[in-house]
């Protein structure tokens, strides 16, 4: 089987109007649900895919509220491109489990005091 790594490409555009870059974004979100179950298996995820689904909602629902057609362009973009990282194995594990860390999270609390969070082994 020969390998394709620019099938999963797509070219950069602009939206034309707001509907335009809805369906644009729905259409990006349900590829990332559908790819879920292969992204589990190609990188051996310890994860049901149920917590992968979650976290591709969790990000896109981190953008809602964006109210410039520009920067959903540019979301739609990083999103493809990501999407088309992960699925040709161009990232690592890590690279894939950044989106799991407990840091990532806005709602941890942050360490105290600078030695608190030294021995947390924060930076």
């Amino acid at each position: 089987m020969v390998i394709n790594p620019t099938h999963l490409a797509q070219l950069t555009r602009s939206s034309l109007s707001w509907s335009d870059a809805k369906l644009r974004v729905l259409a990006a979100y349900r590829s990332w649900l559908r790819a879920a179950p292969e992204i589990q298996t190609m990188y051996g995820m310890n994860l049901p895919v149920s917590a992968l689904r979650t976290k591709v909602r969790q990000e896109f629902e981190r953008h809602r509220f964006v109210n410039q057609l520009g920067v959903v362009d540019v979301l739609l973009t990083k999103s493809n491109s990501e999407f088309q990282e992960t699925l040709n194995y161009w990232k690592q594990l890590p690279h894939i489990l950044k989106y799991f860390r407990a840091e990532e999270d806005p709602r941890v609390r942050l360490p105290d005091n600078f030695m608190k969070g030294f021995l947390e082994g924060r930076n």
